[in-house]
């Protein structure tokens, strides 16, 4: 495997999703983890009650966290550098979107992703659900679910699974256009 992943979760703290209240990456290289990030996010807005059961983060622990911007100096070089890969990827591709768009961040137009919810669903079709809880539960993968750094750890584990079972990265790839907020249609063969 000579392409590299850059394998991300995102919490969010309301149902805007417009906003990350935390953020992790996983990068992979040559079938392996090689580097890992966490931190917590300043979003600048309000927490729903949910949302912070749901992640465990309070707007009293993100207050000191950086922003979005502040962070992207960190981050961006990370996420240029391989394929963006996410479980439920269009939920984070598009918060990740949202942010680039309120800090007025001008990264790329469009990006290539791929996300484990469609690969799983190719490896192990046999599966009541292909949820990041159950898959990990399957393949036998430390996960505190819905921690934004155990997430992203446990997908990268489930890609390295994935590929292992021969999944073919460049039929689960997509490209996301980050200015309009949505993933591109797949062309195929005989149509426009």
């Amino acid at each position: 495997m000579s392409e590299s992943f850059v394998v991300f979760d995102v919490e969010t703290p309301n149902a805007s999703n417009s906003r990350m209240s935390a953020i992790g990456l996983t990068v992979v290289e040559d079938g392996r983890i090689v580097d890992e990030l966490f931190t917590l996010v300043n979003p600048e807005t309000y927490f729903h009650p949910f949302n912070i059961a749901l992640t465990g983060i309070t707007p009293e622990m993100a207050e000191r966290a950086p922003t979005f911007d502040q962070l992207w100096e960190t981050i961006g070089p990370m996420m240029s550098s391989g394929l963006l890969v996410a479980h439920n990827a269009p939920f984070d591709m598009s918060v990740l979107a949202k942010c680039l768009r309120a800090y007025c961040i001008d990264w790329r137009d469009q990006t290539g992703y791929a996300c484990t919810v469609q690969m799983s669903r190719r490896c192990w079709p046999q599966l009541p659900n292909h949820k990041l809880d159950t898959l990990c539960a399957y393949l036998d993968i430390p996960l505190d679910h819905h921690k934004a750094d155990s997430d992203s750890r446990a997908c990268a584990q489930l890609l390295l699974a994935g590929l292992d079972q021969g999944a073919d990265m460049d039929r689960l790839r997509r490209t996301y256009d980050l200015r309009a907020i949505r993933t591109l249609s797949q062309s195929r063969p005989g149509l426009p």
